[in-house]
């Protein structure tokens, strides 16, 4: 399975600079809208299909939400096509809305005269079949985070949360079934789950919501688990700000990711309010 598969856009115009995307329960969040990852992937494979090239850097801005059942519209622009860069966007819209706007840069450079180096390390964990499976919080129904394995591999269990902060960093392996060849897309997906660091920095279960998803793109090797080492910066204001590095399984690092978002409290009225809308009763409330 790639990428455009595990999402389901497909392109609607010969030049694949039109595309639409039905959101579906697998690729949403517990809320039942289109989880932040999955809409910067969808971006970069449509952003990619009609550029073809790789990317080098993509960057989403979530301006409203699409629920499940919603059906996007993504129009890609190549804004400037040079000899080694494409600069692009893609805007996905539904109905008359614009819902969440993608930003690229791709290319690459056939004989760059600066050397390879690459400066970030992986953190000294365990390998994935010596972690625990990550616990979550008890959110019934079909997500995109049923469809990825997640193995906690530095940071505190949610029932370690004993309300005192730790120094901000959490680390992860991840796997998702069928993806043995990362692509850009799927760490776009991974480099969503930074929002999971909160709880760990701050000592309480938290929800986030994106504002924005960054992934740059350093290299892709085939690897079946991916490490995610992340790092909040800070919570202020009920924002927090996050980052992480993904590493493959023998050390290469194929990408970091970083994003912005909001930050609540997970509290047993809040729980109760999502176990509603996620049975169609009503809609989350919003922040």
């Amino acid at each position: 399975m790639d990428a455009q598969r595990f999402l389901g856009i497909e392109p609607v115009s010969d030049d694949r600079r039109w595309w639409r995307l039905r959101v579906t329960p697998a690729i949403s969040t517990p809320g039942r809208f289109l989880f932040g990852g999955c809409g910067l992937a969808a971006g970069i494979v449509a952003i990619e299909g009609a550029a073809k090239r790789p990317t080098v850097w993509a960057a989403a801005q979530y301006l409203a939400h699409a629920p499940v059942g919603a059906e996007l519209r993504w129009q890609v622009t190549l804004a400037a096509v040079g000899r080694a860069t494409t600069q692009a966007r893609a805007v996905a819209v539904l109905g008359d809305a614009e819902v969440l706007t993608v930003n690229a840069a791709l290319g690459q450079v056939a004989e760059p005269d600066v050397a390879d180096q690459v400066f970030a390390a992986p953190p000294e964990v365990p390998p994935p079949g010596a972690c625990p499976p990550q616990d979550r919080l008890p959110f019934p129904g079909e997500t995109v985070f049923a469809r990825v394995e997640q193995r906690l591999a530095g940071g505190r269990a949610m029932a370690e949360l004993d309300g005192q902060p730790s120094e901000g960093r959490s680390a992860w392996w991840f796997r998702v079934p069928g993806h043995l060849e990362p692509s850009a897309a799927t760490l776009a997906v991974l480099g969503d789950y930074v929002t999971g660091g909160v709880s760990h920095a701050v000592g309480v279960p938290t929800g986030s919501r994106s504002l924005d998803n960054t992934i740059r793109v350093v290299r892709l090797v085939p690897t079946e688990w991916i490490l995610a080492d992340v790092a909040i910066d800070a919570t202020v204001g009920g924002f927090a700000h996050g980052r992480a590095n993904l590493f493959a399984e023998d050390g290469t690092l194929l990408a970091t990711a970083s994003q912005s978002m909001s930050v609540r409290r997970w509290t047993p009225e809040r729980m109760a309010q999502l176990a509603r809308a996620m049975d169609g009763r009503t809609e989350e409330p919003a922040r």
